[in-house]
């Protein structure tokens, strides 16, 4: 009888660990509910227990309030302004998006304009804890790799959806934006960050105009990894004058030199615009 060899990696590890070791090689490299054990007809309590968790965590990360003075505080020496779109509460913003897209009047009157590179926008999204945790980080490493850029104040914007971006870059007068946003959870990853990039902004800017970094949390994309990315980004926006679908993200690979180099570099020309500059 002629033996028929394992063809599919899948099947050369299976053959080679059991079915056992198998998941166990797979779920190493995900981290989705993958392999998972019955018992009869029915999944095992360990592991519904852990559904019924990670379905609380992404309830929670939608509904959960963005901490202003804490994400103040780890923005500092800069000092954010902080708004509001024009869904004044949760509910609404979540039945509501095309409010969430654009400011509220109050918050459109507080924001000065000048002549900024750039500005870069913190809204809570659909979770809070995503753009606390990782937030602050990529907003000081873009500071870093970027001392020549006027970069605008940082906005912390309440119940903000990605375009409300273009809403708070008009109002400023900045030339490029990057939004900074908590990305819907999931049932593996409940504080996952998104950065939408785009250059010139507007309101009422297509989506096509922007370029998008997603996944950024322990577990996924690195903050490092991000940082480098967006600066790439933003450089071949100013060469090319353009972003979006006729932009193509190439940026190389972050090394431990970058890494370094991102957390000890001066924070400088932070809230001054080329207007006021000699």
């Amino acid at each position: 009888m002629t033996r028929i060899e394992p063809s599919t990696s899948s099947e050369k590890a299976a053959a080679q660990h059991g079915d056992n070791g198998f998941w166990d090689v797979l779920r190493r490299e995900t981290r989705a509910r993958v392999g998972l054990a019955r018992t009869g007809n029915a999944q095992t309590t360990p592991d519904v227990l852990g559904f019924q968790a990670a379905h609380a965590q992404a309830r929670d990360a939608v509904h959960t309030p963005l901490d202003v003075p804490a994400l103040s505080q780890a923005l500092l020496p800069a000092v954010p302004v902080v708004v509001t779109s024009a869904a004044q509460d949760r509910p609404t913003y979540l039945r509501r998006p095309d409010l969430g897209r654009q400011l509220d009047d109050a918050s459109r009157d507080s924001l000065k304009s000048g002549k900024w590179d750039l500005a870069i926008v913190l809204a809570d999204g659909l979770s809070a804890r995503a753009v606390s945790g990782y937030g602050p980080a990529l907003f000081h490493a873009c500071l870093a790799g970027m001392p020549d850029l006027r970069i605008a104040p940082p906005v912390i914007a309440l119940q903000g959806r990605v375009a409300l971006g273009d809403d708070i870059a008009q109002s400023l007068g900045a030339r490029m934006v990057a939004v900074l946003i908590g990305e819907r959870p999931g049932l593996s990853v409940s504080d996952s960050m998104g950065v939408y990039f785009t250059f010139e902004p507007r309101r009422g800017c297509p989506d096509s105009r922007r370029n998008c970094l997603s996944n950024i949390h322990t577990h996924g994309l690195s903050v490092t990894e991000a940082s480098l990315k967006l600066i790439w980004l933003i450089r071949e926006s100013q060469r090319l004058g353009l972003s979006g679908v006729d932009l193509k993200e190439r940026a190389p690979a972050a090394s431990a030199t970058d890494a370094a180099r991102m957390g000890s570099a001066p924070h400088t020309q932070i809230n001054k615009s080329r207007e006021e500059s000699p």
